[in-house]
């Protein structure tokens, strides 16, 4: 069965490589305007994502997808007593949310979504992490930002790159902090075949 990311990002990209060794899968990124609805929880907001995200892709590319396919979608929030810390606008954005993370905890919320083309069969799931960020200085939140790391992550922070130095713990899944929780991907996966 044809497999299909409905993300471009990277580090799903190598997260799912991990999960399906040896399994080839293709990549259609989608393009949905992500806007949370009035009085929408944070994981309602991330499972609705993923599921938006899964089916612009089959609505998308339907005719390009041969035979049965699974596709895989997903969206990564973090949550911070119910307000959602999207990607940061710019260097100064970025630098307020690291400010506003600084010496507390957060939670970092993935809703997972499978299509299954055969039936129109969705499985959907979410997860949730949370990280405890360091008490960090204006320096050096300045000097994290400056090394464009920030800037296109949600939270404005990469806890498999540089950013791992500004979290002091975490409880929960690591790649689900980092965009892909393995072992719900894999249980969706289970289910759907």
């Amino acid at each position: 069965m044809m497999m299909i990311l409905a993300s471009q990002s990277p580090r799903r990209k190598r997260l799912l490589s991990q999960i399906l060794t040896g399994h080839r899968f293709r990549v259609f990124p989608s393009r949905v305007r992500e806007r949370r609805r009035p009085d929408e929880s944070p994981r309602a907001f991330a499972r609705r994502m993923a599921q938006t995200k899964v089916r612009h892709v089959w609505q998308r590319h339907h005719g390009r997808i041969k035979g049965p396919a699974l596709i895989i979608g997903a969206d990564t929030v973090i949550a911070d007593r119910g307000f959602i810390i999207g990607r940061p606008r710019s260097a100064r954005h970025a630098c307020q949310i690291l400010a506003r993370l600084s010496d507390r905890s957060h939670e970092v919320i993935t809703g997972v979504c499978l299509y299954r083309t055969s039936d129109g069969r969705t499985f959907t799931t979410s997860v949730t992490s949370r990280v405890w960020m360091k008490k960090l200085s204006a320096a050096q939140i300045r000097s994290y930002v400056a090394s464009g790391e920030p800037l296109d992550k949600a939270g404005a922070y990469g806890i498999q790159g540089r950013g791992r130095r500004l979290i002091s713990k975490y409880r929960g899944s690591y790649s689900n902090i980092v965009g892909l929780p393995s072992v719900a991907v894999l249980t969706l996966l289970r289910a759907a075949r």
